[in-house]
């Protein structure tokens, strides 16, 4: 049962960064401008570009590549705290994007991220109690 909850975990994180991925280079790229700090030294519209095809690349290897699930759920993971700055400082600075108009919308989406990185690992088969199951 748990290798089936696994796999599900790992192809519908794998969908949902593809789909980001995808608006990260369309419909929603001002918004995630929005979102790039104003100290990070990149172009925002770089940024957004390039995080939208890291999410893409992350999104199509964990749902096309299951031998490779660990390294990727590792990869999804890391990419998930990489970016996790980008989320203190929209708090932080108090942007508004993606219905996040108030600091208490910030500040509550913050916790959202460690789930993400648990839901990678768990989709990646970093949180297995035992090899065999």
């Amino acid at each position: 049962m748990t290798s089936i909850a696994r796999t599900a975990a790992r192809l519908l994180l794998g969908v949902a960064m593809i789909g980001a991925g995808v608006a990260h280079l369309t419909v929603q790229r001002q918004e995630f401008q929005a979102q790039v700090p104003s100290w990070f030294p990149i172009d925002e519209d770089l940024t957004v570009l390039g995080s939208g095809i890291v999410e893409i690349g992350l999104g199509v290897a964990f749902v096309a590549l299951p031998g490779r699930q660990r390294l990727i759920g590792g990869l999804l993971a890391a990419f998930f705290v990489v970016i996790f700055p980008g989320n203190v400082a929209q708090y932080v600075e108090g942007v508004d994007a993606f219905g996040l108009d108030t600091d208490s919308k910030r500040l509550i989406r913050l916790f959202f991220q460690p789930l993400l990185v648990v839901w990678a690992l768990f989709g990646g088969g970093w949180l297995r109690r035992s090899r065999d199951d």
